[in-house]
């Protein structure tokens, strides 16, 4: 049985993988590995699942984590830069990283930050680190932030990467039951060709998608 895959949208995505609780397609495209919509949970058992979580602002393990982001980003930002943590979650950690290095953050999570009006601003960088393995519909989503990036911006993503059907079978990654959308170096270098982007791969889960054009001044 084939199925359309939620990035591409490409319709004769193939059997991949099945263990005790799901099942999992990889689209022939893009290669995008997915969980099918009958396998997600429902919003309110989502929501839950999140709040068992236990980063705070004051968690020297979670800042090192995401450092691997943080540090190489600052690196290519002018400074006092206007960006957007997509997916902050109830502590965004990074936003507060970026904003005392001198830079402007907003924040947007659809349930812990639902601040709608961060999603129709323009931004010179997004980030969203640990979040689009959780996206139902990816292919939206990366482009509606795409579309919030102004000319010369980076769009930074954080995401472990699919690497063979045998390590995928053994990966601690998928026993979350909200990590449905799982990328690899395939699926970055088809949706940088497709976003007319320049890829870079700024650590072994850390992805760089640089926007063409000249910085507005």
């Amino acid at each position: 049985m084939s199925r359309q895959c939620p990035l591409c949208r490409h319709s004769a995505a193939q059997p991949y993988h099945r263990d005790n609780f799901r099942t999992y397609y990889q689209c022939s495209n893009c290669a995008l590995v997915f969980v099918p919509p009958e396998y997600h949970l429902p919003l309110e058992e989502e929501r839950a699942y999140y709040d068992l979580h236990e980063n705070s602002l004051q968690d020297e393990g979670y800042q090192r984590f995401l450092s691997r982001c943080a540090t190489p980003l600052l690196n290519e930002l002018r400074p006092h830069s206007e960006g957007l943590d997509f997916g902050c979650g109830p502590a965004p950690l990074l936003a507060r990283m970026l904003a005392e290095a001198g830079h402007r953050v907003e924040l947007y999570d659809s349930y812990y930050v639902p601040n709608t009006g961060a999603m129709k601003r323009d931004y010179d960088f997004i980030v969203a680190t640990e979040v689009v393995e959780h996206l139902s519909a990816p292919g939206e989503e990366l482009q509606r932030l795409w579309q919030r990036l102004r000319p010369g911006g980076v769009l930074a993503l954080m995401t472990k990467l699919v690497i063979s059907p045998e390590r995928f079978a053994n990966w601690h990654y998928i026993r979350d039951p909200t990590h449905i959308s799982f990328f690899s170096v395939p699926t970055f270098r088809w949706l940088a060709e497709t976003l007319q982007a320049e890829l870079e791969f700024a650590d072994s889960d850390v992805i760089f998608l640089h926007r063409s054009g000249v910085h507005p001044e």
